[in-house]
């Protein structure tokens, strides 16, 4: 989930917010000050109701982000590294950057969530016994003890066996220890995500059709989330499983053709498309035949007609520093990624400074099918 503001870092670790967790503040809040809040204590005024329930809301929010925190400092002392945190509509997301290289790792990376967010309850529901024995207003205990409820409802929810939840990685950990097999382990916590997220969208739409609750579209939407979610784990389990290992020095286009940043846009653009320059993207050198940056059609394209014959290849390009690099011996698993992240969806592959080769989605997306077709058995 993309981040939309970063928030900075909390314990070394990006955090950011995105778009859609406006809609569960809004959600939280109008809830609370529309109706859980008049209905246990009527009397209050608006303004009461709403900025307890606006207060209500950020700190529920507050124990969101203290739960992705968790599993990433447990994932950092556990040797995964972790490329940031984004809280949004559905709650939070810790993204790791590689899983976890035993089942003890995983066992705790995973069970950390639910513990955080059952220790968030409790502490609330100690601390709403606390205000009401000092008789403080009802309204503020109410909110209190919302707080404690909703995040012993959310350690519960994650802890439930199925993938993409806390839980289905606790299975997966299970499965992997007792198998000794990652693979069948993702299978078997997706499968059990997936027939938890058909039964959330049927109880959910039953509900709407059957008793008119329009509720009820809250857990179809976690449940289509939870089926979308588990099938794109597997799918990328087994992608793992079948590059595993695999450097990019096997999967680049080696040799790729080259321009240098001395050359003028009208002398590239007069040998493509159908010259020498026939690709969409180009690897740029510089005059000591190190890599420079990349060029693609776009950039090239933001130049003026009529400074193009003056404007260099090094004008426009993407520097270095900007353009995704690899080595040849990365492997292709972890190159992904950053690939994916990456404006040109492409990787220089160095050598020292030097220019080895180029990988792009389509180099690793023809590897797949070639690796996938001659590991497939027949029938």
């Amino acid at each position: 989930m993309d981040e939309t503001l970063p928030l900075g870092r909390i314990a070394g670790v990006r955090v950011g917010l995105n778009w859609s967790v406006l809609v569960i503040v809004a959600l939280v809040t109008v809830t609370l000050a529309e109706a859980r809040f008049p209905d246990a204590h009527p009397g209050h005024s608006p303004w009461a109701y709403w900025t307890l329930a606006l207060l209500a809301a950020v700190v529920f929010l507050a124990s969101l982000l203290a739960h992705e925190l968790a599993h990433a400092v447990v994932a950092r002392r556990n040797g995964v590294q972790v490329d940031g945190i984004t809280l949004w509509m559905l709650g939070g997301v810790a993204r790791l950057h590689s899983e976890a290289s035993t089942p003890a790792a995983e066992l705790r990376i995973a069970g950390v969530g639910p513990l955080t967010s059952a220790v968030a309850g409790g502490l609330f529901a100690g601390l709403a016994l606390w205000l009401d024995a000092l008789h403080t207003s009802g309204l503020v205990v109410e909110a209190v003890t919302w707080l404690a409820a909703i995040n012993i409802v959310l350690a519960v929810f994650n802890a439930l066996p199925a993938a993409p939840l806390d839980g289905g990685r606790l299975l997966r950990a299970f499965l992997w220890h007792r198998t000794g097999d990652r693979l069948r382990a993702t299978h078997g916590a997706a499968s059990a995500g997936r027939l938890l997220g058909w039964f959330m969208i049927v109880t959910g739409f039953a509900a709407m059709f059957i008793a008119s609750d329009l509720s009820g579209l809250w857990p179809a939407l976690i449940g289509w989330f939870l089926i979308s979610t588990a099938t794109a784990e597997e799918r990328q389990a087994q992608l793992h499983g079948v590059l595993d290992e695999i450097p990019a020095s096997r999967v680049m286009t080696r040799d790729p053709i080259t321009v240098p940043t001395t050359t003028t846009l009208a002398a590239f653009l007069a040998e493509a498309p159908f010259g020498r320059y026939r690709h969409s993207a180009f690897p740029v050198l510089a005059p000591d035949g190190t890599a420079a940056g990349l060029v693609t059609v776009r950039l090239i394209n933001r130049a003026p007609l009529q400074a193009r014959s003056t404007t260099t290849i090094g004008d426009v390009m993407r520097p270095l520093p900007e353009v995704t690099t690899a080595s040849p011996h990365d492997l292709v698993v972890e190159l992904l990624p950053r690939l994916r992240e990456s404006r040109d969806h492409r990787a220089l592959v160095l050598a020292n400074g030097r220019l080895v080769g180029i990988i792009t989605l389509a180099d690793i997306t023809r590897a797949l099918s070639w690796l996938t077709t001659a590991t497939r058995p027949r029938t």
